[in-house]
């Protein structure tokens, strides 16, 4: 069974910065590129950034271009993301997945808040 544990969330201040971890199992972690997606309230589903399998290529939405990292272990089957420089309009629950659509497998998420 596919298992998605995200991790790190947690409320922080407008210009700080947290770092989520997701942790999976299940399947052959290091053959399969791996996302982190997000849902602000009230909003839809927004693809944040991609990572190959290797972590040799990573993508990420400009809304987060130039702040946020994603990087991967595949040793320990976990995937990171280091958000800096955070935004009020960052805060969404944050979800690792195996797609970046709606359809896509993905954990329970975790909510991060940024506000003062």
């Amino acid at each position: 069974e596919v298992q998605l544990v995200e991790s790190g969330g947690g409320l922080v201040q407008p210009g700080g910065s947290l770092r989520l971890s997701c942790a999976a199992s299940g399947f052959i972690f290091s053959t399969r590129y791996m996302y982190w997606v997000r849902q602000a309230p009230g909003k839809g589903l927004e693809w944040v950034s991609t990572i190959s399998t290797d972590g040799g290529s990573t993508y990420c939405a400009d809304s987060v271009k130039g702040r946020f990292t994603v990087s991967r272990d595949n040793a320990k089957s976990t995937m990171y993301l280091q958000m800096n420089s955070l935004k009020p309009e960052d805060t969404a629950v944050y979800y690792c997945a195996l797609g970046r659509y709606e359809s896509a497998t993905r954990g329970q998420g975790t909510q991060v808040t940024v506000s003062s």
